[in-house]
Formats: C-alpha cells, sequence, structure tokens
C-alpha cells in the first residue's frame, strides 16, 4: 500500500522533473504532451473501431488475429512519426523580444 501512495506522488514529480529539463522549458513540453495525448486517443479508437470489426466480420479467423496485429504495429508506427516535436516552437510560446531602441 505504501508503494502505490508513494507511486502516486513520485511518478508526477518524475514527469514534471523531466519535462522541466527538456529544451523549451515545462510550458512548452506541456503543450507537447497535449498534442500527442489528442493523438494517441484518436489511433486508439481507430484501433478499437478497426478491432471491433474484424471479430465481427471474421470471428475466429488468423485473418482477424493478424490482422490486428498488423493494424496496431501501423498504428504505433503513426504515432512515433506524427507525436515529434515540431522544428520550430508554436508562434504562441516565443516570447516577445523587445524592440531595439530607435537610433536618435
Amino acid at each position: 500500500m505504501r508503494g502505490l501512495v508513494v507511486g502516486l506522488f513520485l511518478l508526477p514529480l518524475l514527469v514534471i522533473a523531466i519535462l522541466s529539463i527538456r529544451p523549451g522549458g515545462l510550458r512548452q513540453q506541456l503543450r507537447y504532451l497535449r498534442r500527442r495525448f489528442k493523438l494517441a486517443l484518436v489511433l486508439a479508437g481507430i484501433y478499437l473501431a478497426t478491432s471491433t470489426l474484424t471479430r465481427l466480420l471474421w470471428p475466429g479467423s488468423t485473418l482477424a488475429e493478424w490482422g490486428q496485429v498488423g493494424i496496431a504495429v501501423v498504428l504505433g508506427v503513426t504515432f512515433l512519426v506524427l507525436a515529434q516535436d515540431p522544428a520550430t516552437p508554436p508562434a504562441a510560446s516565443a516570447s516577445p523580444q523587445p524592440r531595439p531602441p530607435a537610433p536618435p
């Protein structure tokens, strides 16, 4: 029981610590985390829909078993490609730069 309670506090602290040391700071990393979470939810919905269809259309078939594995692999690779950090940070996260003083 103590391990569960410690884990409930340790895991969020560990996540915050790791995200804080990554380039861009905690706020930008949490934006990326939100983006990845939404992508994971969409891909999980696609997986659930396709696995339900394969189970309904081909019950007990080898195609249904290996088809689900194939779909999972394709969706996993899709997540790895789409969940990468963008090359340039979002414009909203850039802090405004002060203008240089006007020449006299």
